[in-house]
């Protein structure tokens, strides 16, 4: 058997290709429509600002874009976390029926005492360009007012001053459904998305506590290891004759330091945000179940009412024809970003589980 590759770079046969490999080769499958998008947005350059009132970080913000909306094709902005939180809000104000993406906890991550410290930074600097990406994906959210106005505007308090008073209709209609419609039953495809958000949710949150946990335990058993290594050095200075077996096992215990101390990085840095992005994520989408319950439940008493009435009128009263496409509309949106969040579901925990594989092999490797 010819083992080369068709440009006849010899095959490594001693063993099989890393899962990490192989993603990069399917990323770039999955990357090759990136030609097509026509916004492009990141996150980077953290900076510690120190005010007499306050002290806060600030992220930049660079967009680059083709898009007719925006009057220039790249734009540099610095934002801080509030301003973020001032999106998120306006966008599940105006698009009511959309998943709006989760934003990191406002407080510091469990494990984490300084907010201000490097790696929570980096941290949160990673979880915001996540959320802006998301928004750039979303064929209806990336359009919104309020994300242009975001990416664009060079003093954004200004903006958050004036109001702009952009709620749609259908947003203003869903913000002041009262809790008073009670619904009768969910359709069965939003009740099946309901129960799976839920097992979803606790799933996670039980894979979260556990991967919490061992991290303790491996960070516990550094500090005992980083203690164990100098023995052996000392008890080889004692010894002459045994020096050379004793400082070889030493340097072993080191080696185990250094790896046990990168895996518990990677699993921190790494594998927990994502975990705790859908677990936000879920909770995100079980919101905007129970928006769209409040307008059907609406719809169907407004239909009550109508009936109860027995007037002899040729067709249903105009309220409830548009309270009617309120609820179709939420429907159509639900489905189609359930479907979206389903696809990036897959692909984010399949790299991440893939990674984490990976990391597990290399650590005993080493």
């Amino acid at each position: 058997q010819d083992l080369s590759l068709p440009n006849g770079t010899p095959v490594d046969t001693s063993s099989p290709a890393s899962s990490s490999s192989l993603l990069n080769r399917l990323q770039l499958d999955d990357d090759l429509d990136g030609e097509t998008r026509d916004l492009f947005v990141t996150v980077d350059d953290p900076k510690k600002h120190v005010c007499t009132m306050e002290t806060y970080i600030t992220y930049r913000v660079t967009t680059k874009t083709t898009r007719a909306e925006f009057d220039l094709p790249e734009y540099s902005v610095r934002r801080r976390y509030q301003d973020f939180d001032w999106l998120r809000n306006k966008l599940e104000e105006s698009q009511p029926t959309h998943l709006i993406p989760p934003l990191p906890e406002k407080f510091v991550v469990k494990g984490v005492v300084d907010r201000f410290s490097e790696e929570f930074v980096e941290t949160r600097r990673k979880a915001l360009d996540k959320f802006l990406k998301r928004i750039t994906d979303h064929p209806v959210l990336s359009f919104n007012e309020h994300f242009n106005v975001f990416l664009t505007a060079k003093d954004l308090n200004a903006y958050k001053k004036q109001g702009m008073a952009l709620l749609s209709k259908m947003g203003e209609s869903v913000k002041y459904v009262t809790g008073g419609y009670k619904l009768r039953s969910r359709p069965l495809e939003f009740a099946a998305i309901g129960e799976y958000l839920d097992t979803f949710s606790l799933k996670l949150g039980t894979i979260d506590r556990i991967a919490q946990r061992i991290i303790k335990e491996q960070l516990e058993y550094l500090v005992e290891l980083r203690e164990y290594g100098p023995v052996y050095s000392t008890w080889g200075g004692l010894e002459v004759e045994l020096s050379e077996p004793l400082e070889g096992v030493s340097a072993c215990i080191g080696n185990c330091c250094t790896a046990l101390e990168e895996l518990s990085e990677d699993m921190t840095e790494d594998f927990l945000p994502v975990l705790r992005e859908y677990i936000l994520y879920s909770e995100s989408m079980k919101n905007v179940l129970k928006k769209r319950d409040q307008v059907q439940a609406e719809y169907e008493a407004k239909l009550e009412a109508v009936a109860l009435k027995k007037e002899d009128r040729p067709k249903v009263p105009t309220d409830v024809e548009k309270c009617q496409d309120r609820v179709e509309c939420f429907n159509a949106d639900l489905k189609a970003d359930m479907e979206r969040w389903q696809n990036n579901k897959r692909q984010d925990f399949r790299q991440l589980l893939m990674g984490m594989a990976d990391k597990n092999i290399q650590y005993y490797e080493k």
